[in-house]
């Protein structure tokens, strides 16, 4: 029973992991207590300085694989690592208690026969091994009583959730029903009306059509919430004019990129390499005689193209080929030929010629790396000299008056892209910047470097109808176009119903065949497609947004297939999917009521004085 439930604990774990933070959801109202050695209790339940301790390394360990880096503890606990620990724990001795409570134990045979199923306990022959066992737990910190008790509660908690998940089982009904209205399909006739197609025009709109038209759409009229914002700010690009480069430094990057400004003669070419002289001379022959081409060979030896290709070659590349393949005309095959791995056909691609850039052809280049990368060196060094000045009380004018960072002002909005608003880590700052904050320098994530201070905040408010004029009377015509193209396309929508033809209205249709209901298509509407799905055979409906309308006939209904495998493995995943979440709200409610009945103490002065210890 305890390796089937163990087997059925690892579908489960998600569960725990998801639900991290139930194990903390009433600290709040519990009393701090506890020993020094105890950071928390559930019921009877301890859990241990040590095994608190452990818990927060291993999980740091894995953060630190994760983003294949060093994490700091004071980092992770930023993050919530340690909050996080002490919810896993506080689950794991809440269903420890529970099982004592329900009165689950687990026989020392089953911890043994656990415990010989452990790789790391095993000697060379496959068998536990106790001097194998002995080292891997001094190796972790643990006594082989500590391991052995952790082993049977988690044996113990397996049985435990086994009982309560047995039987979650969703009926067909519930996959079957997603599965047909999924995968319904549906063959489509259509036509699409737009501007061009009106019967009769639009007319002038008045004054008062506008106005009205403007107050029932004031929201696109608004201005949102906008930040007046002063800011000074440096980049590489704006010293390029006063950084110098000398002379001996260009000759140097010339030197250290000579393979960038001189290249020799290259070809490119493919290889393909046969076992012996005589097999390489008969591919020759028949390439010569016109039997075969170097594709058809290459085919034969069940290679592709892609499997010969060197690539960009020079003649220390080919060693005693280099000849023959630089003496050839593009296209043609030479060979055999020697090569590293025997004896060779080449066929050349393409020929390159030398590129010799003399050293003051290639100064521009040189010059523009190099001051870029010296300007933001130039700026680096000075940030912290910018921070000293903000901090010493100078403003942001007395700063750029003093240094090569230049001001300017902003009207600051979420959807602010020009200037200094192009960089990311400018508008992060400005969507949270308040008036009053301290300006401090930041990076740009160029080279650059910036400091920002909010003069005031503009609420949102309607821009004047007079600056709008013009966008509303477009966006009042496009309204009536519409309107007017709704009204003509329901009535073909009406008779097309009735059983007239789409070309006896006059229009020019199309067909869509055995699409879905999710689908789109840019010749229609958004939602036309989903909009056919809602009418019966032979019916037709209509689709619209901004400037035309579509109108649509659902031809033949196709129903989903219910017995193949794809509905099958659709049916499987859905069914999973469901008990997965069916399961997830059981194990909450299990693990909230588990908690609230035994009652879960932390004492804070022992666990605080823990995360300083890990700091």
């Amino acid at each position: 029973m305890a390796l089937k439930a163990g087997r059925l604990s690892k579908v489960f774990l998600w569960i725990l992991m998801g639900l991290l933070l139930i194990g903390l959801a009433g600290f709040g109202a519990t009393n701090l207590s506890g020993t020094a050695r105890t950071v928390a209790s559930v019921g009877d339940k301890d859990i241990t300085v040590n095994a608190y301790s452990r818990a927060v390394q291993q999980e740091l360990r894995a953060l630190q694989a994760e983003r294949g880096e060093a994490v700091s503890f004071a980092e992770a606990r930023q993050a919530g690592l340690d909050t996080q620990v002490l919810s896993q724990l506080v689950i794991a001795r809440a269903l420890d208690w529970e099982a004592d409570r329900v009165g689950i134990s687990v026989n020392d045979d089953l911890v043994a026969n656990e415990l010989s199923q452990v790789s790391s306990f095993q000697g060379p022959d496959g068998n536990f091994d106790r001097q194998a066992y002995s080292f891997a737990l001094d190796n972790i910190g643990l006594s082989e009583g500590e391991f052995e008790e952790d082993l049977r509660n988690e044996i113990a908690r397996t049985v435990l959730q086994a009982g309560v998940f047995a039987g979650l089982n969703m009926p067909d009904t519930y996959a079957d029903t997603i599965i047909s209205f999924a995968g319904e399909r549906r063959d489509l006739t259509y036509a699409v009306l737009s501007a061009s197609d009106l019967e009769t025009g639009i007319t002038e709109p008045t004054e008062e059509e506008l106005r009205a038209f403007y107050d029932e759409n004031i929201v696109d009229y608004t201005r949102p919430e906008t930040k007046r914002i002063t800011y000074a700010w440096v980049t590489p690009e704006m010293l390029l004019d006063s950084v110098e480069v000398p002379e001996e430094n260009l000759r140097e990057a010339y030197e250290e990129q000579s393979d960038r400004f001189n290249m020799p003669e290259r070809r490119l070419v493919e290889r393909l390499v046969y076992p012996t002289e005589e097999a390489a001379q008969a591919a020759a022959d028949r390439v010569a005689a016109g039997e075969a081409d170097f594709k058809t060979l290459v085919e034969e030896r069940g290679l592709r193209l892609a499997d010969t290709d060197m690539g960009e070659v020079t003649r220390s590349d080919l060693g005693g080929a280099a000849d023959a393949v630089f003496d050839a005309e593009t296209g043609n095959v030479i060979g055999p030929a020697p090569s590293n791995l025997g004896p060779a056909l080449y066929r050349v691609n393409a020929e390159l010629a030398a590129v010799e850039t003399p050293f003051e052809e290639a100064v521009p280049m040189l010059r523009d790396t190099l001051v870029l990368d010296r300007a933001r060196r130039t700026i680096e060094a000075q940030a912290e000299s910018y921070d000293n000045e903000l901090a010493g009380g100078a403003t942001l004018e007395d700063l750029t008056s003093s240094t090569d960072m230049e001001l300017g002002e902003i009207a600051w909005t979420g959807s602010s892209d020009e200037d200094i608003a192009a960089y990311p880590a400018f508008n992060e700052i400005a969507r949270t910047a308040e008036p009053g904050d301290y300006p401090e320098i930041l990076e740009l994530g160029d080279g650059g470097v910036f400091a920002l201070r909010v003069d005031g905040i503009d609420e949102p408010a309607p821009i004047p109808f007079e600056e709008v004029r013009n966008a509303v009377e477009t966006g009042w015509e496009q309204q009536e176009v519409t309107e007017a193209l709704q009204e003509q396309a329901t009535a073909h929508a009406e008779a097309i119903s009735g059983g007239a033809s789409f070309e006896e209205r006059g229009l020019s249709p199309a067909t869509l065949e055995g699409v879905q209901r999710t689908a789109s298509r840019d010749v229609l509407p958004r939602g036309a497609i989903a909009e056919a799905f809602d009418v019966a055979e032979g019916a037709a409906t209509t689709a619209s947004e901004p400037g035309r309308v579509a109108i649509l006939r659902t031809d033949n209904v196709i129903p989903a297939d219910m017995a193949g495998d794809d509905a099958e493995q659709l049916r499987q995943r859905l069914r999973q999917q469901a008990e997965g979440a069916l399961s997830e709200d059981l194990f909450r409610a299990l693990a909230a009521d588990i908690q609230s009945r035994a009652g879960v103490t932390v004492n804070s002065e022992t666990l605080n004085a823990v995360n300083s210890q890990l700091q």
